[in-house]
């Protein structure tokens, strides 16, 4: 199968993360599904946020030939206008069939170009404002981690550029790839729902180590009855002060937290394994099948079989 070819355009003051989560993902991760190549306006090495320089693959003419355009974030986004060029060779590539997406900032130039015009778009939450202002054509909704439209896809600040690209990996080539990445890059496997709005917190708290190794222990005991007290245990904190912190750093209590990450193993393994709903009750630690049919639906609004016909796939999915 050819592999399906990824331009990222690094704009001036590329952001550093925004970029490095493409690459590391697609070309480095992926690489024998994703054809990875960078590109300036001109061909010429770029300034990056923090001094460094970066030195691209070619000018905007790979735009022409990319199944996939992604524009990370850059400096001074919501002041800087780009030039004519540029906003064209974005227009040209979408109007060719690629799929274009943002990271961060990146949204800028999506809207620039008016690629996001009448739809709903996501940004950094601090530049959603100016976003909104300079583009009102577009529904920016600074609460979530990235929307999909289809052929164009915006991501929030910075590590939510990684759950945009893990949920691209899950679209193109199926859940199984795409859970391996993540464990491959230490991120708690997610799931998207069939809507094109995605409104999550991440699993992993960024900042709060004690948390996240907690989160980390729980993600790999869901089978068990796991307590608030034994929590904090691990957190090496008492309980009112864990639950206190936990619900500060995710929006949801220790217990809630927990409860969802049961569901979306068991989504996971709905969509990756032939494991009977008793096994799989079992391995989450929802206690009986019927139980787990209870609260998954609950939590979906459909049945775990209905999930499975919708979701499960035996084999990657086509790239053009």
């Amino acid at each position: 199968m050819a592999r399906h070819r990824i331009v990222v355009l690094l704009l001036e003051q590329v952001l550093p993360l925004d970029f490095a989560i493409p690459m590391h993902v697609f070309a480095r991760e992926a690489a024998e599904f994703y054809e990875v190549q960078t590109a300036t306006v001109d061909g010429r090495p770029v300034g990056a946020a923090g001094g460094l320089s970066l030195v691209p693959d070619g000018d905007l003419a790979l735009l022409r030939r990319a199944g996939t355009v992604i524009v990370p974030g850059y400096g001074a986004a919501a002041s800087t206008r780009l030039d004519r060029m540029t906003l064209a060779s974005l227009r040209t590539a979408a109007e060719g069939g690629a799929r274009v997406v943002s990271i961060c900032s990146g949204a800028f130039a999506l809207a620039q170009a008016g690629l996001l015009d009448e739809l709903t778009a996501t940004t950094h939450w601090s530049l959603a404002a100016d976003l909104a202002a300079q583009h009102p054509s577009v529904s920016v909704d600074p609460a979530v981690l990235f929307v999909d439209n289809g052929t164009v896809l915006t991501s929030g600040g910075v590590t939510s550029g990684i759950e945009l690209s893990l949920h691209i990996l899950r679209k193109d080539l199926g859940p199984a790839i795409a859970n391996h990445v993540a464990r491959r890059i230490v991120m708690a496997p997610r799931r998207d729902e069939s809507q094109a709005q995605f409104i999550e917190t991440p699993p992993v708290p960024p900042g709060d180590d004690l948390l996240a190794a907690t989160q980390q222990w729980m993600l790999a005991h869901l089978g068990e009855a796991i307590t608030v007290a034994q929590m904090a245990g691990r957190a090496n904190l008492s309980p009112r002060h864990f639950h206190r912190r936990f619900q500060e750093a995710t929006t949801r209590t220790p217990l809630a937290w927990l409860h969802e990450q049961r569901i979306a193993r068991t989504k996971e393994l709905l969509e990756t394994t032939d494991l009977t709903v008793e096994d799989i009750a079992s391995r989450v630690g929802l206690g009986s099948p019927a139980n787990l049919r209870a609260h998954f639906r609950r939590a979906t609004s459909i049945s775990p079989s209905r999930h499975r016909r919708a979701f499960a796939h035996t084999a990657a999915g086509s790239l053009r």
